[in-house]
């Protein structure tokens, strides 16, 4: 019996880009996917033994990690903050490229205020990771949206969140102050599932490792 594959993607700025690079391994959505109105998360293929869920960006990975999806695709920033021991990360796609950034007011002096600051981030990890290596204590406010209000409001005097162009910071009144790291989308696997599936997913994966390469050196 031919084992189903349950592939993760994201919604939201990566899906573009990951959908044409999943046509050519072969993998096509049913045309519902398509369909704006409709409410479905899971969604059947073009093959039979695959069905693909489509989630938050955050979420990819926690059901790929507790093996309720068995691969997907997401951001190196999701990867990273979560740290996930049950994934398996092989393969960049080259997709989804931009930056986690710590930004603030202009003009504002940067310098920590007695060694404590407050950040507003949806990477409440990351961002205390980073501060803890260069010995400031940072208190985060969680956000999941809505970043740039937090200084003008008071909220907190910075915010760690992820840049692409930068144009949203500057409509904000926000400079870039120091990029923590660069990001681009990845194809995550579980790593049980790699292992008890050596059918299917060695294979899938290795298709994927291809086309990167491809796009890579086009």
């Amino acid at each position: 019996m031919t084992e189903r594959i349950i592939f993760a993607i994201p919604k939201g700025r990566i899906l573009d880009e990951a959908l044409p690079l999943m046509q050519s391994a072969g993998i096509e959505p049913e045309s519902a996917f398509f369909d704006d109105s409709s409410r479905a998360l899971l969604f059947a293929t073009n093959s039979p033994n695959m069905s693909i869920i489509r989630v938050r960006a955050f979420d990819v990975a926690t059901f790929v990690a507790h093996g309720a999806a068995h691969i997907g695709i997401v951001g190196s920033d999701v990867i990273d903050e979560f740290d996930y021991s049950e994934l398996y990360a092989p393969v960049d796609l080259g997709i989804g490229r931009c930056r986690i950034s710590v930004a603030m007011p202009s003009g504002v002096d940067e310098a920590a205020n007695g060694g404590h600051i407050r950040v507003a981030t949806k990477y409440p990890t990351t961002t205390s990771r980073y501060y803890q290596a260069r010995g400031i204590q940072a208190e985060c406010v969680k956000l999941n949206g809505a970043m740039e209000l937090a200084p003008s409001l008071g909220l907190a005097g910075r915010i760690v969140d992820l840049v692409s162009s930068g144009k949203t910071l500057a409509e904000n009144g926000l400079v870039e102050t120091d990029i923590i790291s660069q990001v681009s989308a990845r194809l995550i696997v579980n790593r049980a599932a790699y292992k008890m599936m050596s059918g299917t997913l060695p294979a899938l994966v290795e298709r994927f490792r291809l086309l990167s390469g491809e796009r890579a050196a086009a």
